[in-house]
């Protein structure tokens, strides 16, 4: 069968899809009803266990206090009684290694009796620690290959639940992973660290407003999560998609998102229906599923939910791209999570809404009514500007993926240059402070829309910022560089420690200057704004952040510029890094260095595995395809002159400068992926990112040529117009 009828085959198996689940209803079962159904959440807890145990582990969840082990049998008793009743046959310990995916060790409940029958048991040692192997994670060095121990430790505050499966259902304890000498192996530990030093240093200023509820200051989140959709036909007749999650080759679709007609588009019906499915996967997790839309490029979506504290945040978003890629199955689709699948047109982020605050006072980023009247969140807001200015390279560091440097700085997605952006009003009140003392603000007012049957609109205070990659956008910050595929530990672990950072250093200040008299706190908080401001104001950008202009104005105010993970990843080590996350207890300095060698290697491997197939694609594919066109280009040509006509040539000509051109891309290529002399695992990423993806930029100009000379019916790959635009 030739290539092209392999592509018709797909089309027609699209156009003839039928559906594997069942048609939901969400009659039957409100969503109400359904949020949480399979979550062991405070509702159960507080019906199943006994009171005293309810109120010691409540304790722990809200307040952070240490966990009574004598509580963790009953627990697991009640955890394994509720998990049986909704069929549960095992249980296994999920956790976050360093890979950035979900892992998990499934143990089954049931133990011989003895007699020839068995019971199901579930003690509290098994609850509180599993023991996995560790030997086969990435370490960076923390441990030996021979170093097999690793531990899984009971994260309370994220609750267990149900997983279900067509043939049974196991129960899901989230826990942290770390090695036999207690060195953090994953992405939780750290984001719970860092959650404990946020949460000391925040109080600490709030008391110094008298603010201080005695409740636990949180950092939250919410992720919004954009990703593509592609028929499987298409997507399994893809290597490139297959095996990188992106496309090595393709040549440009004639209508792409130039049309801006897909942007909250009429979602097209085979997607809706994927996507009632995904959150009703995702209700009965109890993640809060809130927004669905079409995305700007075709082909391209979105889904978002409601803010969390961090951590649940950071659960239920691995949730969420594992319940996106296994419910697409089911209808015949695959989803793709990578920062760039297709070249020409938006990649895909991760926007990460950030805050902190606690039940009590709200988000302590809400400037209320009269921003400049409330100093307590001009306090707050100074000490995130302090912050991202000081540690502007570290939040570009923690983004830094092969993946994600296809996307930063293209005009898709924020620069690579760290910056902040206030809106107007905000601006206008630290200019204010800058100059002296701030005594009024620009108010958000009623926005006029001229038609008589609508109402007058509340005004915001200032218009958003797409180019921004940190931007404020009322009551939070917006972090718009995390890619798509990303965990969102990592960029919170670092927000979360700077921030504490900040809020350290001004505390200290103003417990300085006012030695306990609140009387003089205002005069204490106008000065240290305006020193704060004049010191890290250069780091508040609200113009143009493609402009080319704002490159050199960076260049001028000092702010790091990193256009690539290679650049980037180093940071991860600096001595500044170094100081601030020992010093809060985040991360060691061994951990620190291991995390930096595992992304550097993962940089390498995932360029070296793109680089390789591009090489076979070419060779095995691209290349075979040319040269049966070249072939009955000459067979034509021969022919016409036997006729004694006089054959036109130019396009076998062409095609076989083509081929010749991509014959010698290939090889350079391949000369370039051969080298492994190196001295250093980052002398092997330079290497890869300044000569072999240039490399392999040329072979694909010469593939993609092609594409759009050779004969469709002998063209292999699905194309970008079927994969975009055939849904």
């Amino acid at each position: 069968m030739s290539g092209y009828q392999a592509r018709l085959n797909a089309i027609a198996a699209i156009n003839s899809y039928k559906p594997l689940s069942e048609p939901l209803s969400f009659a039957t079962i409100k969503p109400t009803d359904l949020f949480g159904s399979n979550v062991f959440n405070d509702k159960v807890m507080r019906a199943m266990l006994p009171r005293d145990v309810y109120k010691s582990l409540h304790k722990t969840i809200e307040k952070g206090e240490k966990l009574d082990p004598s509580i963790a049998g009953p627990v697991a008793a009640a955890m394994k009684e509720w998990a049986v009743s909704k069929g549960a046959t095992h249980y296994c310990h999920v956790f976050f290694p360093l890979t950035g995916l979900t892992a998990e060790k499934h143990d089954s409940f049931l133990t011989p009796d003895g007699k020839g029958g068995a019971i199901a048991e579930f003690e509290g040692k098994l609850l509180v620690q599993g023991e996995p192997d560790a030997s086969s994670f990435p370490s960076g060095g923390l441990r030996a290959t021979f170093e097999a121990r690793g531990y899984t430790a009971w994260d309370v505050t994220s609750p267990a639940y149900i997983l279900e499966n067509p043939n049974g259902t196991f129960l899901c304890i989230p826990t942290a992973f770390v090695s036999w000498t207690g060195e953090a192996l994953d992405k939780k530990t750290p984001l719970l660290r860092s959650g404990q030093a946020l949460n000391k240093q925040a109080r600490r200023v709030l008391a110094l407003f008298g603010k201080d509820t005695g409740e636990r200051v949180n950092s939250y989140a919410g992720p919004e999560q954009e990703y593509f959709l592609v028929d499987r036909n298409f997507y399994f007749a893809r290597p490139d998609l297959l095996l990188c999650g992106r496309t090595l080759f393709g040549a440009k679709s004639a209508k792409g998102q130039e049309f801006e007609d897909h942007y909250f588009g009429a979602i097209p019906r085979r997607v809706l229906a994927f996507m009632l499915e995904v959150e009703h996967e995702l209700y009965k997790l109890g993640v809060p599923v809130k927004t669905r839309h079409n995305e700007v490029a075709p082909g391209q979506f979105e889904i978002a939910p409601i803010y969390e504290t961090s951590n649940l945040a950071t659960d239920h978003n691995q949730m969420v791209m594992t319940t996106l890629k296994s419910v697409a199955k089911r209808y015949g689709m695959a989803c793709l999570l990578h920062e760039k699948p297709f070249a020409g047109i938006n990649g895909s982020g991760k926007h990460l809404n950030y805050s902190i605050g606690n039940a009590t006072l709200g988000s302590l980023f809400d400037p209320g009514d009269t921003p400049h009247e409330n100093a307590q969140f001009l306090v707050f807001c100074a000490a995130a500007i302090r912050a991202v200015h000081k540690y502007g390279a570290l939040l570009r560091s923690v983004v830094a993926t092969a993946g994600n440097d296809h996307r930063l700085g293209a005009n898709e997605a924020p620069p690579a240059i760290m910056s902040i952006y206030l809106g107007e009003q905000l601006a206008d009140i630290f200019e204010q402070i800058k100059t002296g003392s701030c005594k009024s603000c620009k108010t958000k007012g009623l926005l006029e829309v001229g038609v008589d049957s609508l109402p007058p609109l509340p005004m915001d205070a200032g218009d958003r910022n797409r180019t921004s990659p940190f931007a404020f956008t009322g009551n939070r910050f917006e972090f718009r560089a995390v890619g798509s595929n990303m965990s969102i530990a990592g960029p919170q672990v670092a927000l979360n420690t700077m921030m504490a950072e900040s809020l350290d250093f001004i505390a200290t200040r103003l417990e300085k200057a006012t030695k306990g008299d609140p009387s003089k706190l205002n005069a204490a908080v106008q000065k240290l704004l305006k020193e704060i401001i004049n010191e890290h104001g250069s780091i508040i950008f609200n113009g143009d952040g493609y402009a080319d202009a704002w490159q050199k104005e960076a260049k001028k105010r000092g702010l790091p510029n990193f256009k690539t993970s290679v650049e980037a990843l180093p940071v991860i080590t600096s001595p500044e890094v170094v100081t601030l996350f020992t010093t809060y207890g985040v991360l060691s300095e061994r951990e620190l260095h291991s995390r930096q060698e595992i992304y550097l290697e993962q940089y390498a491997k995932t360029v070296m595995t793109e680089a390789t197939l591009c090489a076979k694609m070419a060779k095995t594919q691209i290349f075979p395809t040319g040269v049966r066109y070249q072939k009955e280009l000459a067979e034509t040509c021969a022919n016409m002159k036997i006729a004694g006509i006089e054959p036109v040539t130019s396009a076998l000509e062409d095609v076989t400068a083509k081929l010749r051109g991509l014959q010698k891309a290939v090889a350079d290529l391949e000369k370039l992926i051969a080298k492994h002399d190196f001295k250093s695992l980052l002398d092997e990423c330079k290497h890869r990112c300044e000569k072999v993806l240039p490399a392999m930029l040329e072979v694909r100009a010469y593939a993609d040529a092609l594409e759009g000379v050779v004969a469709d019916d002998l063209w292999a790959l699905p194309s970008y117009q079927e994969m975009l635009f055939i849904k």
